[in-house]
């Protein structure tokens, strides 16, 4: 006779997983694949996953840090946390066919940067220092015309070259409850200070924030699929704790979990970063079905139908 599996409840978060955003961006390397065969290079990171840059490296594409290490004759695709000006302007300079996977949310703040940046106003960028997000963002304008505000303690000591002619921007995979906080400072500080009409936080990583904040204090464990260098999946742990989740962890594939105590666990919240694929999630519950009895919920808390065209040099 055998013994009896233990129970365990997983709370699946909904949403969860790929955004819009991500999805174009892997959709535009596999099509330039597809029309213009292997290899396509890409500078950096298409999206912050090893599983899906592994998938795509099988398939042909070449993943590179710099421009200077793409060859002449090759198509080059853009990550999609966006790029500074510089990148776009040497590919051109150099004749390489590009293709720009910039999630076209992240392309909605470099426009608002431009145009605070017009009206002569000094931009502060809500954001992580050394993120690729903001090192494109801040790239989209002369040196100097960006501030970055990483924290609370930063919006309290921030000193802008003016206080008037003002205005703030934010990296869209930030928490939105700490972001929040920071603009409640900068607002406080500097009262005439210009912000978006509509947060620049994007709806993927609210919704996503907003999944866990439901599951996780009901459970006993969060566990969060993603990788370490993937903003929006760090947001995710840190907002499950907020929730009340005393244990909250990171892991990258199912196999990260067999370091994992699960004494005394019998309820686990589960969700995946915005780039991170379902396939990842199903692998985990997978696993976890070979040493439990698993009852899945899933907890749904919006609906997202945002599809994003491909360029036009890929439109069908």
């Amino acid at each position: 006779m055998t013994d009896r599996k233990p129970e365990l409840k997983i709370l699946l978060a909904g949403p969860r997983g790929f955004c819009a955003g991500v999805d174009r961006a892997i959709r535009i390397v596999e099509e330039a694949l597809k029309r213009f065969g292997p290899p396509v290079y890409v500078r950096h990171e298409i999206v912050h996953n090893r599983f899906v840059v592994e998938s795509l490296e099988a398939k042909g594409a070449v993943f590179v840090e710099e421009l200077d290490e793409v060859p002449q004759g090759v198509p080059v695709v853009f990550s999609a946390h966006g790029v500074p000006k510089s990148v776009p302007a040497e590919a051109e300079a150099r004749g390489l066919f590009q293709l720009d996977a910039t999630c076209p949310l992240v392309t909605k703040v470099h426009r608002e940067a431009e145009k605070h940046f017009a009206k002569q106003r000094h931009l502060i960028l809500i954001g992580h220092a050394g993120h690729p997000e903001v090192i494109g963002t801040i790239g989209q304008l002369p040196p100097g015309s960006v501030t970055l505000v990483e924290d609370v303690a930063q919006a309290r000591a921030v000193t802008p070259p003016a206080a008037d002619g003002l205005a703030y921007i934010t990296q869209t995979t930030l928490s939105v409850d700490d972001t929040a906080e920071i603009i409640d400072v900068l607002r406080e500080r500097f009262p005439e200070i210009e912000g978006p009409r509509r947060e620049d936080i994007c709806y993927a990583t609210t919704n996503r924030q907003a999944a866990v904040k439901e599951i996780a204090p009901r459970a006993d464990l969060t566990v969060v699929i993603g990788a370490p260098n993937s903003s929006n999946s760090q947001r995710l742990v840190e907002v499950a704790r907020r929730a009340g989740c005393k244990r909250a962890i990171l892991v990258q594939r199912a196999r990260d979990l067999a370091a994992v105590p699960f004494d005394g666990v019998e309820t686990v919240a589960l969700t995946a970063g915005a780039s991170a694929p379902e396939s990842l999630v199903e692998e985990v519950i997978e696993l976890l079905r070979e040493h439990f009895s698993v009852h899945v919920e899933e907890v749904r808390v919006a609906e997202e139908a945002v599809i994003f065209r491909l360029p036009p040099a890929l439109a069908v």
